[in-house]
């Protein structure tokens, strides 16, 4: 969550934040210059080699060494001269180069949020203290539900999955766990399943103060699973919110506890490779049989479906009809799931059925408003229509909700950057070891192109067909749910720019 900075002569270089302050005003330093400026400030004195080097700004990229020699150049330029009249980076012949001034740490800059005007809440993953390593996935399906639980309630604000999963098995303290999420309260707890029982210890924290506002202990039957995370719920609304007026409507709940255990397995694989894809597929398939009234596993099972398009170029007509069935069967199993909701709209609106999708994200935002998933794939459908503002917000809230997402966040947020033609905030973006290696790499050649870095889109456009080599512009553009002329030209335009294939 954090990264160190460093201090040299005016200078504060973040290589976090992608910054570099001379005198607390910024220099405009581009990807490479800081990657490479990182490298050398953080050892200074010491002798760094090409290869060394170049690695560090090319990753895994096969560049000429006049590349290198240019980058040292502009950074000699930015710098200027150091305090006695010298250089800061002195050439080594035919070895490399070393930065000759004194650096020293001044650790990570804090990231502070604000907190919300409303009670704020993250969810801790649950320990599994039982002695088989096997009851994991069910704890920390556990921590899931009471997440989607929270999250349903009027009034509060509730930090998502992927964000709270950052601490698992971490010992961290609570109070900097709160400062990185900007919440006030944090739910913690363990779980221990055996022999057809369960036993859940959970407590609420405030953060900010240290007192536990509430703790309990529940010793169950395996089969009161979902009626406890219901207790739970009300316990922890209780104590933030007073009497919960009125409930939220009932989620649907799976009828056999296998289905359930398939189906916490297969949505941790949800966004991992083909091969995960593939066995998240059987899981869900299982379940389904299982419990063919499960709305969760119908929704997890759309997505599989759907998901065929980011590791195979498609997906195929079959593909997305079915996708489309399972979501709408979620939905009709359990019109109250905001999860099947956005899942449905999102499909949607990629069959251009967009006055329907449009009424189902509102409907999955009336049931849920914290489903950050549910704002970030908005963004998506905003942008493509041309609502780049729209767009932009969603995506913040998104991550607002989420301040440690999934890949496909960063995507989301580098694509209305360049809708924006904040190409280098979106370049920034797509720069992240979050996204950088996934399909994502199509928008930032086409960023980089638009800011005339021709050598670089060209490069990032031939990694990206390497992992899709099927892609062409003709068939994305084709594909897309556009319903901005306009909008398509400029994304079209920066692709042609990148040399990615008509």
């Amino acid at each position: 969550m954090q990264e160190t900075r460093f201090a040299f002569g005016p200078f504060v270089l973040d290589p976090g934040a992608g910054t570099l302050l001379r005198d607390d005003d910024p220099v405009a330093i581009g990807y490479r210059g800081l990657r490479l400026l990182a490298a050398l400030v953080g050892r200074p004195g010491e002798i760094l080699g090409k290869a060394e080097l170049m690695d560090a700004a090319w990753p895994e990229t096969a560049v000429e060494e006049g590349n290198l020699t240019v980058q040292i150049a502009q950074l000699r330029k930015l710098l200027g001269p150091a305090a006695d009249g010298g250089e800061w980076i002195s050439t080594i012949p035919r070895v490399g180069y070393r930065f000759t001034g004194s650096s020293r740490t001044l650790g990570a800059a804090k990231r502070r949020l604000p907190l919300p005007d409303k009670p704020s809440v993250a969810v801790l993953p649950f320990v599994n203290v039982s002695n088989d390593p096997e009851q994991e996935p069910f704890t920390d399906g556990l921590t899931e539900d009471l997440i989607t639980d929270l999250s349903r309630i009027p009034g509060l604000f509730v930090i998502a999955r992927n964000s709270s999963f950052v601490y698992k098995g971490k010992a961290v303290d609570v109070r900097a766990i709160a400062e990185d999420l900007g919440v006030r309260y944090l739910l913690e707890g363990s779980a221990r399943r055996a022999a057809g029982r369960v036993r859940i210890n959970a407590q609420l924290v405030d953060a900010l103060s240290g007192d536990h506002l509430w703790a309990e202990r529940f010793d169950r039957s395996l089969e009161d699973i979902f009626a406890v995370q219901d207790e739970v719920t009300a316990k922890i609304v209780e104590a933030l919110l007073g009497k919960l007026r009125p409930p939220p409507p009932p989620r649907n709940r799976p009828g056999n506890i296998e289905a359930y255990d398939l189906c916490v397995h297969a949505r941790r694989l949800m966004d991992d490779t083909p091969q995960a894809a593939q066995e998240a597929h059987l899981m869900l398939t299982r379940a389904v049989s299982l419990d063919p009234d499960y709305a969760e596993a119908y929704r997890w099972l759309a997505m599989n479906h759907w998901m065929g398009r980011v590791h195979s170029g498609g997906p195929t007509e079959a593909a997305r009809s079915l996708a489309l069935e399972l979501a709408r069967k979620a939905v009709t199993i359990d019109p109250n799931d905001a999860g099947s909701r956005w899942i449905l709209a999102y499909l949607l609106a990629y069959e251009r059925s967009f006055t329907e999708a449009e009424a189902e994200f509102a409907k999955a935002i009336e049931l849920d408003p914290n489903e950050a998933d549910t704002w970030a794939a908005l963004s998506d459908i905003d942008v493509l229509a041309g609502r780049v503002e729209e767009g932009l917000a969603h995506i913040r809230k998104a991550f607002r909700l989420n301040p440690f997402p999934a890949s496909w966040y960063y995507l989301t947020l580098g694509q209305a950057q360049y809708a924006a033609g904040d190409y280098e905030a979106a370049v920034e973006t797509l720069r992240r070891d979050e996204t950088y290696r996934t399909s994502s790499r199509r928008f930032l050649a086409a960023s980089l192109a638009q800011l005339c870095r021709l050598d670089e889109a060209h490069t990032e456009a031939d990694l990206f067909l390497v992992a899709n080599p099927g892609f062409t512009i003709r068939h994305w553009a084709a594909t897309e749910p556009f319903r901005n002329d306009a909008m398509l030209a400029h994304f079209v335009d920066g692709f042609r720019k990148a040399g990615l294939p008509e």
